[in-house]
């Protein structure tokens, strides 16, 4: 009776430590796994399209095209044509968290392109747009060039919201 109950102590025993490796094999698996990357040039598609409202606003779309998951960090650095200045960003648009994307899921900016008071200066028709992705360390990337719809007038007014996980989110700005 006493060898039993001695041999039923050390089969409890002998589970527990093998539990407890098999955990903290798991963990430092887990561990070793590579942080999520920015969203970049490299695993993303970018577009962007006229909305029916607000008025004088696009949206600017980013879809993660990898099979892993990036970090749309921060707002989209953008500039029109071949001005050397980059669009205003909505300060006010910081979202909670940094949007993470899932293979094929979608991130989103509202691009307000222009004064719907006419109080803006420097109008002009623009016809394609830069986009650069902040690296997550307050870099940006290299730019991706982007054609804008026809007929995207803008000027001294524009401004771009930071990177929203619903569209709904980045129009309201």
């Amino acid at each position: 009776m006493r060898t039993a109950r001695i041999t039923t102590t050390g089969l409890a025993l002998a589970a527990a430590l093998l539990a407890g490796t098999a955990a903290t094999t798991a963990q430092a698996q887990a561990a070793e796994r590579e942080p999520i990357p920015a969203c970049s040039l490299a695993n993303t598609t970018t577009t962007v399209q006229n909305v029916s409202r607000p008025i004088n606003h696009q949206l600017l779309t980013v879809t993660n095209s990898s099979s892993e998951p990036c970090f749309a960090y921060g707002h989209p650095h953008l500039a029109f044509d071949a001005a050397q200045n980059v669009v205003s960003v909505v300060d006010d648009s910081i979202p909670q968290a940094v949007v993470t994307l899932e293979p094929g899921q979608s991130a989103y900016a509202g691009l307000n392109l222009s004064a719907a008071d006419g109080s803006g200066t420097d109008g002009r028709y623009a016809s394609v747009l830069r986009v650069s992705f902040d690296d997550g360390d307050g870099t940006e990337s290299r730019a991706r060039t982007v054609t804008l719809p026809e007929g995207a007038w803008v000027d001294s007014k524009a401004a771009v919201t930071y990177w929203q996980s619903e569209v709904e989110d980045a129009l309201k700005w």
